[in-house]
């Protein structure tokens, strides 16, 4: 048994490579970052991180959560029918390719496959497809569970990946704030890659435990399988400072998650509430992204131009103005003893005494404070400051 085991997995891992999905991910967060860099240097003349940083983090940052889906997801016995699989990479695949990540929510993509396999299944059309078709035998009160269960702890990890990655992530830009000046808006657009691993009816493993599976589907038999999940978000943030947002935007998400995890198990009770729960759990995550959409769309800029100093839209990683600490939002009243109402006077004032530049700041709570930091002549760019105009 343990041998067929560990031939499935790799016929498993086998299958994740020949899944398109993962491919086509790989290529969109590369052009997630040239996208990005062409942004950063339209406004700003410089980029802020490098244009695979996007790439880097498409699994670095989500590997753990892939993880300890997986070992809950099989083993637990949650089958899923492969019908609902294959339409589950289906619509991830069309969100990826949609470049619009307002609604790569995966619950968004489990939802519609759910749907979709329902309404294929009930008006008889044809899956017999090569390689990836599958005979439909009806919806049962497992799948309800099942899916629900699934789609509810992709929500979870989800909401854990904003909280962590969302502010950090966030890619300074200019918009026009209603007075004619430019203000500094904050967009996060990213995409996680999660290999999970699924267990679906049909395959050369049996039941290896009293326990497992869980939930049968009316089968004997399984085959493993790993597919690229994917999860895409995207928000801007202009109201609010991005770190002031993304721990309540990913709390609320994550708190659904949990919501819709409990409640799946009605799906034992009656299937039509396991449906119920993945429908609410829908429009929740909708709910989510509507209300964090108005919320910014409503009331001025958060780093605006001011009179009375030089207001910092980014800083640069690694650069003098971020070893001085200071950060996006504050305010350069001062810089070696001289005033500052611009980005000229400030590159200027900068020159007067490189070596030991003195910069007086104001912060986000309006209290001042003296940063110091040796500036090489004729290097005034490394300082490292992103401005608003």
């Amino acid at each position: 048994m343990f041998q067929e085991i560990m031939f499935e997995l790799l016929h498993g891992a086998g299958r994740f490579f020949m899944n398109p999905l993962f491919y086509i991910i790989l290529l969109f967060s590369v052009l997630l970052g040239y996208t990005r860099v062409r942004r950063e240097r339209k406004h700003f003349r410089v980029r802020v991180d490098e244009g695979l940083a996007e790439f880097r983090g498409l699994l670095k940052e989500s590997w753990l959560a892939a993880l300890v889906l997986s070992l809950i997801i099989t083993g637990a016995g949650l089958v899923v029918p492969k019908g609902w699989l294959v339409l589950f990479c289906g619509f991830m695949l069309a969100g990826v390719l949609l470049f619009r990540y307002q609604a790569g929510a995966p619950i968004y993509a489990a939802g519609l496959a759910a749907l979709a396999y329902w309404l294929l299944g009930r008006y008889d059309v044809a899956t017999d497809w090569p390689f990836i078709g599958w005979t439909y035998a009806g919806v049962t009160g497992e799948e309800a569970v099942t899916i629900t269960v699934i789609a509810g702890l992709l929500t979870v990890a989800e909401g854990i990946l904003i909280r962590k990655y969302g502010a950090r992530d966030a890619s300074p830009l200019l918009q026009e704030t209603a007075r004619g000046l430019q203000g500094a808006a904050y967009r996060t657009k990213r995409l996680w890659l999660l290999p999970l691993l699924f267990a679906v009816p049909g395959g050369p493993i049996g039941e290896m435990l009293p326990y497992w599976p869980q939930f049968t589907l009316g089968g004997t038999s399984y085959y493993l399988i790993f597919i690229p999940a994917v999860i895409g978000f995207e928000h801007t943030a202009r109201h609010v400072l991005p770190g002031q947002v993304y721990g309540g935007y990913g709390k609320a998400v994550f708190v659904a998650g949990l919501g819709v995890t409990a409640a799946a198990f009605l799906g034992l009770w009656e299937p039509l509430a396991g449906w119920a729960v993945l429908a609410l759990g829908f429009i929740m995550r909708a709910m989510i992204t509507i209300r964090a959409a108005v919320r910014e769309s409503k009331g001025n800029f958060a780093v605006a131009p001011r009179s009375d100093g030089v207001v910092v839209a980014a800083v640069l990683p690694g650069s003098p103005a971020d070893k001085m600490g200071i950060l996006p939002g504050e305010t350069i009243r001062k810089v070696n003893g001289v005033t500052v109402t611009d980005e000229r006077e400030l590159y200027e004032a900068i020159q007067v005494n490189a070596a030991h530049c003195r910069v007086e700041v104001l912060n986000r709570e309006g209290e001042l404070r003296l940063c110091q930091h040796v500036i090489f002549r004729h290097d005034h760019h490394r300082m490292g400051l992103l401005v608003v105009r």
